[in-house]
């Protein structure tokens, strides 16, 4: 028994009514039209046709009606402390110019502003800094915003745990000190590295069967872990009701992902059809991060310092990452949201990957649903989270216009009207409201450019 199942307690507290224009509950059904959800504490009670309900006397009545209202939306893959994302105009000198605790303000700050465009929940796969990983900084935000001390989305931290000279560690400059609880080698050094891990508080466990393509010193199809290495890894996550996380860009990396038991497979650049429909059987779900492989992440990239090199390496595996999508999705593979931001410097602009995905096949409801219900399943937190649904945590936005019919009105702030989690709304931006997680905008802050 998972000790989270002693805390589950009944709706309390003050009852809302949120009215509806329309409503995409996440579970994949047509759109109601003037609806109703009915709130109680942290928890939605009652779901329905606006003429079938009738608010309780004394509720708090909420109007959207002019608005589509759906679940609050979710980033499986983000990186909310690459300090170069907004305000560095070189992140790999910055890397080395950068303390922890900027990159923890940095942190919470990219975690507001995914939060402000409707991102109630956010999987963090974790960042190096220059003393090593940041899991305690990462878990300390986390914290800070479950006790309320702050405002931002709820957040699942993620420890690496992968062998020396992965991916993971390539990532960073070459004459960056190794400070160890980072890497390891061999099954029994790898368990007692994701032990280290999930002892400083993390969620996840991310580790990497494949190279990748963000550095000129390894190639995409490099393998960094044996079978029983991963195995391992994996192993030491579910023992302590963690998931594990595996990066994979290559068939090979994918299959021992699938051996492992991985709960997610990310990035997934190379396939094949057979690979595929073993991934689809499995129901393992894959998130694709498809945000960073565009031609605007290049153009961005190259303003911040990205090596040439490295923007031919990410050209380059572009059309691969597209064309397995494709197939993923024809295939009917489980496809839950992630957009490795972070490394893709527009952080807030997460659901620009839900046009990605219109733009290759998927329609607006199923991208819909990649970042909501397939979501909620990928973090096995279904129960909870992903549907507006009685007996669900009360995580939904309100939005100016219809994504059914154009998925880009979710990528501006102006069209988020609303931002509800567990019940409280955090971003109310109707007519005669202005309240926000994030005042600042885009262009307010300052570039440093350091030496």
């Amino acid at each position: 028994m998972k000790s989270q199942e002693f805390l589950q307690t009944r709706a309390r507290g003050p009852v809302k009514a949120v009215s509806c224009g329309t409503l995409i509950d996440g579970c994949g059904g047509r759109p109601v039209k003037n609806a109703m959800v009915l709130i109680q504490g942290n928890r939605i009670t009652r779901v329905g046709a606006k003429g079938a309900l009738k608010p309780p006397p004394g509720a708090e009545l909420i109007d959207c009606s002019r608005y589509t209202v759906m679940p609050g939306m979710m980033d499986l893959h983000i990186h909310t402390a690459m300090h170069n994302c907004m305000t560095f105009h070189n992140h790999r000198v910055a890397q080395f110019e950068t303390m922890p605790h900027l990159q923890q303000m940095y942190a919470l700050f990219h975690a507001q502003n995914c939060f402000d465009m409707g991102f109630t929940t956010l999987r963090d796969l974790g960042m190096n800094g220059p003393y090593g990983l940041l899991v305690n900084e990462m878990c300390a935000v986390r914290d800070a915003i479950n006790a309320g001390i702050v405002e931002g989305p709820r957040m699942l931290i993620a420890g690496f745990t992968t062998m020396t000279g992965s991916h993971l560690e390539l990532i960073q400059p070459r004459a960056m000190y190794r400070w160890g609880f980072n890497t390891a080698d061999g099954p029994w050094e790898l368990r007692k590295l994701a032990r280290k891990n999930m002892l400083a508080g993390c969620d996840v466990i991310k580790t990497c069967a494949s190279g990748g393509g963000g550095t000129d010193k390894e190639e995409p199809d490099i393998r960094n872990m044996t079978q029983e290495e991963l195995d391992a890894v994996v192993d030491e996550a579910h023992a302590l009701h963690k998931h594990a996380a595996v990066h994979c860009f290559t068939t090979s990396a994918q299959r021992m992902a699938l051996t492992a038991g991985a709960d997610t497979i990310e990035h997934m650049v190379f396939s094949d059809d057979e690979t595929i429909e073993l991934i689809r059987d499995a129901g393992v779900p894959v998130t694709p991060t498809l945000s960073h492989r565009t031609d605007h992440a290049i153009r961005l990239r190259r303003e911040h310092g990205t090596a040439d090199f490295v923007l031919r390496k990410m050209k380059y595996l572009q059309p691969f990452c597209f064309d397995t999508f494709r197939k993923m999705h024809k295939a009917g593979v489980r496809i839950a949201m992630g957009t490795d931001m972070g490394f893709e410097p527009d952080m807030g602009s997460n659901a620009a990957e839900l046009e990605i995905y219109v733009k290759l096949g998927m329609k607006p409801m199923e991208a819909i649903l990649t970042t909501t219900r397939n979501a909620a399943q990928a973090l096995k937190q279904e129960k909870d989270l992903g549907t507006l649904e009685a007996g669900k945590l009360a995580d939904l936005i309100a939005v100016d216009g219809d994504p059914l019919r154009n998925i880009r009105c979710l990528q501006q702030k102006k069209n988020i009207a609303v931002v509800m989690k567990e019940g409280k709304i955090y971003a109310d931006r109707r007519p005669g409201k202005s309240k926000n997680v994030v005042n600042a905008k885009p262009g307010d802050w300052k570039i440093v450019d350091y030496l």
